[in-house]
């Protein structure tokens, strides 16, 4: 390992820039990044990602360039917090989402999620993972959180969220905290704009900022900062990535912490668009994060430490300042990398093996969450069946893109259910809307599985006009539990908070009476049917 003594300044500012690329194999982007710019870490896209094997020799092949360059060992990071967002699905065991992790009910559960996700990524050679959100998810037009969050409730997001970080850091991967201080209460996205919250200080203290210290008390290793203007507590309209009366005197000084701070991607539109990332990158130093995180670009990678080198140079930022996170960087990547950077065949053996399948799908089986029945339609009947399946789509930048072969019809019909099954888009149009009405006449039962409804009116168009043919449709949310608030008036409607074939499985056996729907909302749909509601339970 390097010692910040023997660093030139050029390799002091190199460790300060976590770099994405745009292949399977070590380009010559990348590699010149490592070798000669000497960056400190590396992030994984899907675009990045073929198969574990694949992951695993890429991984190995970026930390041997570091080697031969004579620089630290990288930082090898992911965005894999399970559920939507993930970058490595096939050939893993996937886990379950926040939401669905907390519907399920278990803190026990969130630790065994990240436990078993940390150690395939370790495996993987994977040492930093972008998980887990710890956002409060208490605005339902939130369009870029949602079911990334365990839910609207500080105490028990920050409760999931602790034994999260347990169970990465256990396994050997650096887990982080995001997106201080908190990005549930938006209704902008921060990679199309830039938001703001406009709380006082004092909600915020006791909302946003809850789980957020359980973090630090617990001892995470990384705070990711949000693109998100708090005016409580930055009132020159800069937004916490860029704020050093947030990451230095809110997170640093007033929370205690003292690990990594790392900012979100600096190419998001919430900084590009209105800093420019360049410029951004100096600032964010400045406010007093150790990581910037450039994901895409070479051109702002090399940008972003050009500014960093010059701005020590012409005194705008010490070099003792760069040496504050360099010193933080050298000293978690020791803790964290010092039994070796490389996969092993006997760990990559663990990868995606039937006891990790096997705890995915009893954590997801336990989330399955029965809002309400009122007209006993469950269990399904064993006859002929119309399923409707609403295609799952990136909803975000942050989900990537979204391709999944499995169907929720796909899945019923393994449980014996004969049939038939029309797949839609999530918005679907008037021609397609009378092609399904006239599908549907025949069906005496008709199952629909929603995606994110509450941002697409024809999915509510569809349910409606179901409901004048007097069809009475078993509802499921695919992702998002507020789309009962579209069609509120639906007999049967169940949610399982994404679409990953675990969940649409686990809904699967819980329509047809094959295991019980003991989930419990972690958001609140309406005043009818409040966090903590399920099938069982009145509040």
């Amino acid at each position: 390992m390097m010692e910040l003594a023997g660093m030139t300044l050029e390799e002091k500012v190199g460790q300060l820039i976590q770099a994405g690329f745009h292949s399977l194999e070590p380009d010559g982007h990348i590699l010149d990044l490592i070798e000669r710019r000497r960056i400190g870490g590396v992030i994984l896209f899907a675009r990045n990602v073929q198969d574990p094997a694949q992951v695993a020799a890429l991984t190995g092949k970026l930390q041997e360039a570091a080697q031969r360059a004579g620089t630290a060992p990288l930082w090898v990071s992911i965005d894999q917090e399970g559920g939507m967002v993930a970058r490595i699905t096939e050939g893993v065991a996937l886990m379950p989402g926040a939401m669905a992790i907390a519907a399920g009910g278990s803190v026990e559960a969130a630790y065994e999620a990240a436990q078993v996700a940390g150690r395939e990524l370790r495996a993987l050679g994977v040492n930093m993972n972008f998980a887990p959100d710890l956002d409060i998810n208490n605005n339902p037009a939130n369009p870029v959180i949602g079911v990334r969050s365990f839910g609207e409730a500080p105490e028990a997001v920050a409760e999931y969220g602790a034994a999260s970080i347990r169970g990465f850091q256990v396994a050997g991967v650096s887990a982080t905290a995001k997106h201080f201080p908190g990005h549930g209460d938006t209704a902008t996205d921060s990679h199309l704009d830039l938001p703001t919250i406009l709380h006082s200080r004092e909600r915020i203290e006791t909302v946003e900022l809850v789980p957020f210290r359980r973090a630090v008390a617990e001892g995470v290793d990384a705070v990711m900062s949000s693109h998100i203007v708090f005016p409580a507590f930055e009132p020159e309209r800069l937004p916490a990535t860029l704020s050093r009366r947030v990451l230095t005197g809110l997170l640093r000084e007033e929370l205690g912490f003292d690990g990594v701070i790392v900012t979100d991607c600096m190419e998001m539109q919430a900084i590009a668009a209105h800093y420019g990332t360049v410029q951004a990158a100096v600032m964010a130093v400045e406010a007093g994060a150790d990581i910037v995180l450039i994901s895409h670009s070479r051109e702002l990678q090399e940008g972003a430490l050009d500014a960093l080198l010059e701005a020590v140079r012409s005194g705008r930022i010490s070099e003792e300042r760069i040496d504050a996170s360099v010193r933080r960087l050298l000293a978690l990547k020791r803790k964290r990398l010092a039994a070796g950077t490389e996969p092993h065949d006997a760990a990559l053996r663990l990868v995606g093996c039937e006891a990790h399948r096997q705890t995915a799908q009893r954590i997801s089986e336990a989330s399955v969450t029965l809002v309400k029945d009122e007209e006993r339609l469950l269990p399904l009947r064993r006859v002929p069946t119309l399923v409707i399946h609403t295609s799952a789509v990136a909803t975000s930048i942050a989900d990537e893109a979204v391709d999944m072969p499995h169907t929720f019809g796909k899945a019923l019909a393994a449980q014996g259910l004969d049939v038939i099954e029309r797949i839609v888009p999530v918005s679907p149009d008037d021609e397609a809307l009378q092609a399904l009405l006239a599908q549907a006449e025949p069906f005496g039962q008709v199952v629909v599985g929603t995606y994110n409804a509450s941002f697409y009116p024809g999915q509510v168009r569809l349910i409606e006009a179901l409901q004048s043919l007097g069809k009475r449709p078993v509802v499921v949310a695919l992702r998002n539990p507020y789309d009962l608030r579209e069609f509120p008036d639906v007999s049967t409607y169940a949610a399982v908070y994404e679409s990953r074939p675990h969940a649409l499985e686990s809904a699967a056996k819980g329509l047809t009476g094959a295991i019980p729907m003991q989930g419990r909302l972690p958001v609140t749909i309406s005043e009818a049917y409040p966090a903590g509601w399920g099938a069982d339970r009145s509040c």
